[in-house]
């Protein structure tokens, strides 16, 4: 049986443009939540989101390429350069070895939102070359892909806000089934637009509060939606005895995977939790045992009101109401918002972090509990303990669901 290790990580965040800078805010308990920059939001019930600050792309491409590129773009070749440098994996295998699964939930919207106005003001003439190729979802797997020399299998899945967490499984499974012995693997998103925001305002899914403090308040009694991030992350998965033959540091194994849909209702999850449980529970699967009080799990924790009772109901299905009380839970959306398609692959970031440095990042914001989400969800303040199991949890529109399973090695 063929094992898979994590040897790379990279992240890009409103808490931090790397993995430390992101890892020591959420320990701090800061969250990156102001009020919209990227245009004026006058006039829209929601003013706040969870934007990247400081971002410099030229640390990582050319003065060109940037000017050709969205903003997603940019943030998934930041995020996968720190985990290809982490790794040390470019130039150690054979190109053919290695794939790329890299999505987004809406791909280049700031491009689609820019063309279409100079379509509508200038005319035809006036739209970019680069436009189509900034579009498509699948610009940040290419891109990724050309600038790694991955040429095995290369796909951008798009599932909402499970996207990257799909991605990171599958690329799991190519390793474990053969198909590659490493993989890059995340998922970006930059999606801070005004036909967005009002959009999720209109469907009642953003939070409309005014203080950055109670906005995004994953479990609280009070939570009222989510606040809109952005940013990009990126795992190096590798085989192994891959990975052990050329010295890699290797910071946990990847042990099970678990993918469902509720079809159930295209935003709203299934009310009993059923499909969340399920991929939960298809992680486990293959896991093997574990202590439930030494496992942490990242929850989605939207800070939306169905969704964090659903979750809650979902993890208790899947591991039992007594031992899911002895689980260390928390959400990281209190401090980097929901970046929809990047959100998987950033919070798996965080659980590899957990499990490797022993300790859970704390639910920033948290004040009212609720007994409807009655799990230890780690209120603004980090816990040290010992951790042999970790999961992190996506669930997104559409009643995608996704899990995947680390265990200490």
């Amino acid at each position: 049986m063929r094992r898979v290790v994590v040897t790379g990580l990279g992240a890009v965040t409103s808490v931090g443009n790397d993995v430390e800078s992101m890892w020591t805010a959420l320990l701090a308990g800061k969250h990156g939540i102001a009020p919209i920059t990227r245009f004026d939001p006058t006039g829209f019930k929601a003013t706040l989101a969870a934007e990247v600050k400081d971002f410099d792309p030229l640390l990582y491409m050319e003065r060109g390429e940037v000017r050709r590129s969205d903003l997603v773009v940019q943030f998934a070749v930041a995020a996968a350069a720190q985990a290809g440098q982490d790794s040390g994996l470019d130039g150690s295998i054979d190109p053919k070895r290695v794939g790329c699964y890299f999505s987004s939930g809406i791909g280049g919207l700031m491009t689609t939102v820019e063309e279409e106005h100079k379509l509508t003001e200038k005319g035809p003439r006036r739209v970019s070359p680069y436009a189509i190729t900034n579009m498509m979802g699948n610009a940040s797997a290419g891109t990724v892909a050309i600038r790694h020399g991955c040429k095995g299998p290369c796909m951008d899945i798009a599932t909402a806000c499970a996207s990257s967490t799909h991605a990171l499984g599958e690329a799991y499974r190519a390793i474990l089934h053969g198909y590659a012995d490493a993989m890059y693997a995340g998922g970006a998103e930059a999606t801070i637009v005004p036909v967005a925001v009002a959009g999720f305002i209109n469907c009642q899914a953003l939070s409309c509060s005014e203080d950055p403090d109670r906005a995004s308040i994953p479990f609280d009694k009070e939570r009222n939606g989510f606040v809109m991030g952005e940013g990009a992350a990126c795992l190096v998965l590798e085989e192994y005895e891959h990975a052990k033959a050329r010295g890699a540091h290797i910071y946990c194994e990847v042990v099970g995977y678990g993918s469902t849909c509720d079809a159930h209702h295209i935003t709203a999850p299934d009310p009993e939790g059923e499909g969340g449980g399920d991929a939960i529970a298809q992680a486990l699967s293959t896991a093997g045992d574990f202590d439930p009080a030494r496992c942490y799990i990242n929850a989605h924790g939207t800070s939306t009101p169905m969704n964090d009772r659903i979750e809650t109901l979902s993890i208790k299905r899947a591991f039992g109401a007594e031992n899911a009380a002895k689980l260390h839970v928390s959400s990281t959306k209190g401090a980097t918002g929901h970046m929809l398609g990047a959100a998987g692959a950033t919070e798996a970031v965080i659980t590899v972090l957990a499990l490797s440095r022993d300790t859970v990042p704390p639910t920033a914001g948290y004040r009212v509990s609720d007994p409807e989400c009655d799990l230890d969800v780690t209120p603004n303040t980090p816990v040290e303990t010992p951790l042999d199991a970790a999961l992190s949890l996506s669930l997104g529109f559409g009643g995608h669901n996704g899990c995947v399973a680390f265990r200490a090695i």
